[in-house]
């Protein structure tokens, strides 16, 4: 049996690939190892999105040809959005790769790997805006959450972002095909569904002809199992009452939503072709915060973007003040060969960096205030694991999603099996997380 490794890098969306390949390559007969020193394959599903992925994904690649320098791996495949932005060059820039998979191709990966093992190369590079392959996938992540895939590809093509030219145009999944692979996690034993794609609050719009979001949300409800439904990404403009109203009346939508608006000046989103206003966003989230109790927000934002002067950037750290969004995170902006934004003036790399950082130190202490408003309250809390060094267990709120926000740590007598829920009586905040005992225990002590 050939071995082979997984190196998946960058976003939610790759990992659901990289599962997806990792799927066909054991019902195909290669076997999975957790290091590709000694292996006979080593995929590496890249990321190309901003210079940090890229450098990161061509370092990793480099490391690959080193073992394989070395004799200590057989075949290097590369995948993903590096692979894909770069096709007319990857091979023969970097020579030591033996296959090499568009984003619309991951499906053959079989057929690349066999290739190699006989000892040849192997190229394909599909459609990028074909409809969205149907492929079982081996969940990577949880115990309890797994990501859930909506749709792929964007139609938004904002000036800073090459997504679309990487990923093609938007295509959603039909809404049964959902449904049927949310069941099998459900019955595996996933409590939480991530719902991502590159913007899923226009989910339905290409294949039925409206937005069907709060449809799907309706119908991932009725699952047995599901207890916990999380979105990612909703976009400003796509709103509409009866999302709203879904997001507010079901209970398994966590009331947390990551909307991502990269600034608030109207010129800037103007120039970065974003749809919508900086007072259309302020309204947004009033309507949000009135109609949704509790609710969590989380944004992204780009500092330095083309156009950003001290009053553009000022106005922004003016909003995030005011409207005091519990999860931020904050970018320096990196202008993107083939885009628009990287042909427009804007600030240098350092001063976008320094923005970045002092969005990112208003931020925590926002989030200290918002943590220190949750001490005393009981929250349920999705258990990851038990740490013996802190002799405690760790998990995540609703109002933590993983890899992206922190954790609670928690202690408790009785056992808590990794992937359960388990209710948590908040008890103090230390260095941006919660800290907590578990409530039947908590009463206890006070009794």
């Amino acid at each position: 049996m050939s071995t082979f490794a997984m190196i998946s890098l960058g976003c939610a969306k790759n990992l659901v690939n990289s599962e997806q390949m990792l799927y066909l390559m054991s019902e195909a007969g290669y076997e999975l190892v957790p290091d590709p020193d000694g292996a006979d394959l080593a995929i590496v599903n890249t990321c190309g999105f901003i210079d940090a992925a890229k450098t990161e994904a061509i370092d990793n690649i480099l490391e690959m040809a080193e073992l394989k320098k070395a004799g200590k791996l057989g075949g290097l495949i590369v995948t993903g959005c590096l692979a894909e932005r770069y096709k007319d060059s990857i091979q023969s820039e970097l020579p030591e790769i033996d296959a090499v998979l568009g984003v619309g191709s991951f499906g053959d990966i079989v057929a690349a790997a066999n290739t190699v093992c006989e000892g040849r190369e192997f190229s394909l590079f599909g459609s990028n805006s074909a409809a969205v392959d149907e492929i079982p996938r081996i969940v990577s992540t949880g115990p309890g959450w797994a990501y859930l895939r909506i749709a792929e590809g964007c139609n938004n093509f904002c000036a800073f972002c090459a997504i679309p030219y990487i990923r093609g145009r938007y295509r959603s999944r039909p809404i049964e095909n959902i449904i049927d692979e949310a069941t099998e996690l459900a019955q595996h034993g996933i409590k939480e569904l991530i719902v991502i794609a590159q913007d899923i609050t226009r989910y339905g719009t290409d294949i039925y002809g409206k937005r069907s979001l709060a449809r799907l949300c309706r119908e991932l409800a009725k699952i047995d199992g599901v207890e916990w439904i999380r979105l990612h990404y909703l976009y400003p403009d796509q709103f509409d009452d009866e999302l709203i109203d879904e997001l507010a009346s079901n209970d398994k939508v966590v009331k947390y939503l990551d909307i991502p608006i990269q600034h608030i000046n109207n010129a800037i989103l103007k120039r970065m072709n974003r749809r919508g206003t900086g007072d259309e966003i302020r309204e947004l989230f009033k309507t949000l915060r009135e109609r949704i109790p509790g609710l969590v927000l989380r944004t992204s934002l780009i500092a330095g973007l083309p156009g950003e002067g001290e009053a553009e950037f000022a106005q922004l750290c003016d909003f995030l003040k005011e409207y005091k969004l519990e999860r931020v995170g904050a970018f320096a902006f990196s202008p993107e060969e083939g885009t628009r934004a990287a042909e427009m003036e804007y600030p240098d790399t350092e001063i976008a960096r320094q923005r970045a950082d002092m969005v990112a130190e208003i931020q925590s202490r926002i989030m200290d205030d918002y943590n220190e408003s949750c001490i005393g309250k009981t929250m349920q809390v999705l258990c990851e694991g038990y740490d013996p060094d802190e002799e405690s267990y760790y998990g995540r709120t609703f109002a933590d999603s993983p890899d992206i926000d922190g954790k609670i740590w928690f202690t408790a007598e009785k056992h808590i099996k990794t992937g359960d829920f388990a209710d948590v009586r908040v008890v103090d905040a230390y260095d941006g997380e919660l800290v907590g005992v578990l409530e039947e225990e908590y009463n206890d002590d006070c009794e």
